[in-house]
């Protein structure tokens, strides 16, 4: 019994190796996308930190403010729209081969997680170190913080984009759909401008956003401006991951090719 439970182990453990590296080399070999996920947030960063900079009110340097908040956005359009990788291997029936291996499909959902996640953390990591150029406070304490933060933030969104990746037949369908998605998430989650004196209504929207919590859990750990601390955030964050996982593996199982 226990050979038999090794055998399994060390095969799903290259099940999902297999599955991660592919994953992360059609990533690397695409250097435009790493470029424009890189130079997307810096660009808002300026833009917004010159211009909105100059009349907003934040207590303090507003592109500091704002810079966990682009954090945030890189895995988000990152992690969202990795699901459109899942809508070409249908397409070109890459994902028909992976389904007669002996891997499962929740080993397969899991794999192709981890490779979004390696994609979506190096990209964050590249802002990470380029914000220490820009004055941004980062220490190692905090800088470990972040990442951690980050990772859970990637862990659920991926799902979510794994999720309506499987049930989306065309690149350009999944496209309109994740764009509907990702620029509300952004833009309520507090990553441009304090939550405190929204409407009613709006406030309900952030609540409801996992961006916000992992907006505020920067701050806290950045520049030590939060609504709540980075526990309660981290906290909150974790439960829509298994939310969001356990509904992306749902939908990856009753996907339809």
């Amino acid at each position: 019994m226990t050979i038999e439970w090794k055998i399994k182990a060390r095969r799903l453990a290259k099940g999902l190796y297999a599955l991660w590296y592919r994953e992360y080399k059609v990533f690397i070999r695409e250097t435009s996308r790493l470029v424009s996920a890189i130079f997307m947030p810096l660009f808002w960063y300026f833009i917004f930190g010159e211009g909105v900079g100059s009349i907003a009110n934040v207590g303090g340097d507003y592109q500091h403010f704002i810079f966990p908040g682009f954090l945030a956005m890189t895995i988000i359009f990152s992690s969202l729209f990795n699901g459109a990788y899942l809508v070409w291997d249908k397409k070109v029936d890459f994902l028909k081969e992976v389904l007669v291996s002996p891997l499962t499909r929740t080993t397969i959902f899991f794999g192709k997680t981890l490779g979004g996640m390696s994609d979506s953390l190096l990209q964050a990591a590249i802002l990470i170190v380029i914000g220490f150029f820009l004055g941004i406070p980062f220490t190692p304490v905090n800088v470990a913080l972040t990442v951690i933060m980050l990772f859970a933030l990637a862990v659920g969104l991926i799902s979510l984009g794994l999720m309506i990746g499987s049930f989306m037949e065309s690149p350009e369908g999944f496209g309109l759909v994740a764009s509907f998605a990702v620029y509300p998430m952004f833009l309520l989650s507090g990553a441009l401008y304090p939550l405190n004196n929204l409407p009613s209504w709006m406030q309900i929207l952030t609540h409801i956003n996992p961006a916000t919590y992992a907006v505020d859990g920067l701050r806290n750990i950045i520049l030590g401006v939060s609504s709540m601390s980075y526990a309660a955030n981290l906290g909150i964050l974790v439960g829509f991951d298994i939310a969001l996982v356990m509904a992306g593996t749902w939908a990856f199982n009753r996907m339809k090719l």
